[in-house]
């Protein structure tokens, strides 16, 4: 459930693009730092949203250095790091382990394991430092993965697990706004796995795969209807997030929340659109 929480390019002032790779190429950093070479390779954008929600909110003392990247090595870049990029790092190698492992349970592909047994140690250091979130994300993965066995198809209690995952992530701190960051990262939460079931229809379809979308997908109003519950999940989120007084990085979540995070469902409306011309 990767990649859906990210940037509309077209949308984005430069400096704010700047900004955002700055904390992007910064979480990066963090993970090599935290858990070295196979905990990089975790690296995805998602999370970096999680870090400039958070620093925008309690602006945290924020370091900033230029390095030069292996992966990219035209130039110096920039990356920013605080205490909540090394929250985030420890957050994403933690879901990586969880879906390694998941994937080792339900396919046994070989690089599931061998990615699996590379962050078991990883993330049992996640465990001690983080039992609050880990617990939690652990505990309703397993909700989650028996929902779907049993073929759950009631999206509220599915999309609820994966819910209350990123509403325990994004309450990083215990504080005055932590109600609305537990608001927000819920139904974040709900509309990713929703939006991840919506993605992964036709895989899913023609491996034969569990996906709570596939009777409703029959229906003829059934993109109209699952776009309408999409807006809903994403409208409590905004809400949600317009409560918290965040200045710095404002425009670049704003720009997330209200267009990012739509990209793969467009994407997917006009592979839809193509294939009944």
């Amino acid at each position: 459930m990767f990649g859906y929480v990210v940037i509309h390019k077209p949308e984005l002032k430069v400096k704010d693009l700047e900004t955002y790779q700055s904390f992007y190429c910064g979480l990066c950093v963090a993970l090599k730092k935290r858990h070295g070479f196979f905990g990089r390779l975790t690296l995805n954008y998602d999370m970096t949203m999680a870090v400039l929600l958070l620093t925008g909110l309690y602006e945290p003392e924020t370091e900033e250095k230029r390095f030069r990247c292996v992966v990219h090595p035209s130039g110096k870049h920039v990356a920013k790091t605080n205490r909540f990029s090394d929250y985030a790092a420890d957050m994403n190698v933690f879901l990586a382990y969880e879906k390694a492992a998941d994937d080792v349970r339900d396919e046994g592909k070989l690089t599931s394991r061998l990615a699996a047994a590379a962050l078991k140690r990883k993330a049992a250091k996640v465990r001690e430092r983080w039992p609050r979130q880990t617990a939690a994300i652990e505990e309703n993965l397993a909700a989650l993965c028996a929902a779907e066995q049993r073929g759950e198809t009631d999206l509220d209690v599915l999309s609820g697990c994966f819910g209350r995952i990123m509403e325990e992530i994004f309450a990083a701190d215990a504080s005055l706004w932590e109600k609305d960051l537990r608001r927000f990262g819920f139904f974040l939460g709900k509309f990713i796995y929703l939006l991840d079931a919506y993605d992964d229809l036709a895989a899913d379809e023609k491996k034969s795969c569990f996906n709570p979308l596939r009777d409703a997908a029959k229906e003829p109003d059934f993109e109209t209807w699952i776009g309408g519950i999409l807006e809903m999940m994403m409208a409590e989120a905004a809400y949600a997030f317009e409560m918290l007084p965040i200045i710095d990085h404002a425009d670049i979540l704003r720009n997330i929340i209200y267009a990012g995070v739509w990209t793969k469902f467009r994407a997917g409306k006009e592979e839809e659109r193509k294939i009944h011309e």
